[in-house]
């Protein structure tokens, strides 16, 4: 269960939406909320991976590497 306050200018939106598709309110925040997530998670993964390289635990490899090693060349 979630409880949230929306400003007024976006709880009409939505409720214009509502109306508009006949799905309920909870239906779009639930699928923005899972669309949004998805991306926040990509977000903190990249985040932490920079951060690792930076402090030297981390490292990359050419993407001509990557390629031979899966046999992906031209």
């Amino acid at each position: 269960m979630l409880a949230l306050r929306l400003p007024p200018d976006i709880e009409q939106r939505l409720e214009a939406l509502a109306k508009a598709t006949g799905r309920s309110k909870s239906f779009y925040a639930r699928e923005a909320i899972i669309e949004y997530l998805g991306d926040l998670e990509d977000v903190y993964l990249a985040e932490g991976r920079l951060a690792e390289l930076r402090a030297g635990r981390s490292h990359t490899l050419p993407l001509e590497d990557v390629m031979q090693a899966y046999g992906l060349e031209d």
